[in-house]
């Protein structure tokens, strides 16, 4: 029998010493939730004389095998389901959460067909949270909360309803319930300008919140956040729209030295597909878009429709990010960022900015850095911008009037909205998106769009 098991933790739990057998290989643990979940996605695969599964009410649920032993305490567990194919086929294992059970954002819950949250924002026990957010518009509401559900849900059954925000004593914020354009997000705005400061709130999605299909979430999904002491205006995150799936997007064209890796959707309008200078082996993932049959074979895919669409995007997201008032630091540096530790807000500069040694970004999981250039912005060779204390490039937005320049080796994080050429020099890499008004040229890099 060839089995592969996958173990679905919903809650807290300890493990025995555990040995897996993988490729003639013994691998043994003694690990933390997180590191099993870790092990067994990477390591699952094993080769078993038998597959023997049982468990009990007193929620510990065995899986015992001929060559290998893996026993699990799980709180709240009531259930357990085990299925294992012979000659190659997969088995699977669910812990599932009691009916009724609260859990977090992101915790694997029921079946795949029941939606759930898969991630929160802010996200679950955040501390230090703005009491109030400047978006898109410069309107400046109290902190919204977000939930990202697992499928396309029916905007009817989100609202005020099944979606709530509560201070840890009880008291409901008042507030409003939107889903965004795919049904996938939704986003809970508080009614006043802020929230209070130095306090806890509890956000909810209940179990009445049903997908398109009308399939009821399996458990309801709650997590935590406190606000920072003082009252604090953090920004939103700009908006890509239909640029966010790019890493590199262009109008006039990509000019490249073999070879580049790009790990994201490329693409360059309203200029043809022939000023698409990269290669097919060179997008690592993702696609190649062009507005016509001139681009790059064989994977060049054209759609003159969504390239419109992201361009005009794109340039909506330039103005966003140029717009935006109330900036927290003007001409920070006098442009000199080497060296610095940059907080979360909105920086503002009117002249070039250069980054000669090692940046740092430091921040939360939620925070937004959005930083405004009059001029170019230059990265010294062999620099690094450095994220720390869970900042994410996802929430990091670089708007350039002038050109944009990284040196050779040097390595950038973060979304350029450049009015003009963004240039990465030889070796240079970059954790981000180059989204460009004219051309991007490469030199043997390695560009990856953030995650999500």
């Amino acid at each position: 029998m060839h089995c592969k098991f996958t173990v679905h933790f919903s809650t807290s739990f300890s493990t025995t010493r555990t040995s897996f057998r993988k490729k003639g290989t013994l691998l043994s643990c003694r690990t933390s939730h997180s590191r099993l979940r870790h092990f067994l996605d990477h390591f699952g695969e094993c080769l078993f004389g038998r597959l023997l599964f049982c468990f009990s009410f007193t929620h510990t649920p065995m899986i015992s095998r001929a060559r290998g032993r893996l026993l699990v305490n799980l709180n709240h567990v009531f259930c357990v389901e085990a299925a294992c194919c012979h000659r190659g086929g997969i088995g699977r294992a669910f812990a599932a959460v009691a009916p009724g059970v609260t859990a977090a954002p992101g915790t694997l819950v029921g079946a795949a067909t029941e939606p759930t949250v898969i991630s929160s924002s802010p996200t679950n026990r955040a501390t230090a949270v703005p009491t109030s957010t400047n978006t898109s518009n410069n309107v400046v509401t109290g902190t919204a909360a977000t939930a990202t559900f697992s499928q396309p849900m029916d905007p009817a059954t989100v609202n005020l309803l099944t979606f709530s925000v509560k201070e840890t004593t009880g008291n409901d914020v008042p507030g409003t319930v939107v889903m965004d354009e795919a049904n996938i997000v939704a986003t809970f705005t508080p009614t006043s300008s802020a929230l209070n400061p130095n306090t806890s709130y509890t956000a909810t999605v209940t179990t009445a919140a049903k997908n398109a299909g009308g399939v009821a979430m399996a458990q309801p999904i709650a997590w935590r956040f406190a606000t920072n002491p003082a009252a604090l205006t953090g920004q939103t995150p700009v908006s890509l729209g239909r640029a966010r799936t790019f890493a590199i997007l262009t109008k006039s064209g990509i000019t490249d030295v073999f070879a580049s890796a790009v790990n994201g959707d490329v693409g360059a309008s309203p200029i043809t597909g022939a000023a698409i200078h990269l290669t097919c082996a060179e997008v690592m993932t993702g696609t190649i878009y062009s507005v016509n049959a001139a681009g790059p074979l064989p994977c060049r895919v054209t759609d003159p429709t969504l390239l419109t669409r992201a361009v005009g995007d794109m340039e909506i997201a330039y103005t966003d990010a140029a717009g935006r008032t109330l900036p927290d630091f003007i001409d920070l540096g006098a442009g000199q960022i080497g060296g610095l530790t940059l907080v979360p807000g909105l920086y503002k500069w009117n002249t070039r900015v250069l980054i000669s040694t090692d940046v740092t970004i430091s921040g939360g999981r939620n925070d937004v850095w959005i930083f405004q250039i009059a001029g170019t912005l230059t990265q010294a060779n062999a620099t690094r911008v450095i994220l720390k204390g869970g900042a994410r490039a996802k929430n990091i937005f670089w708007q350039t009037a002038g050109s944009v320049a990284i040196g050779t080796t040097a390595h950038f994080e973060g979304t350029i909205l450049a009015k003009t050429k963004i240039a990465m020099k030889t070796g240079a890499s970059a954790n981000g998106r180059l989204l460009a008004q004219t051309a991007v040229t490469l030199q043997q890099n390695a560009v990856t769009r953030p995650a999500r």
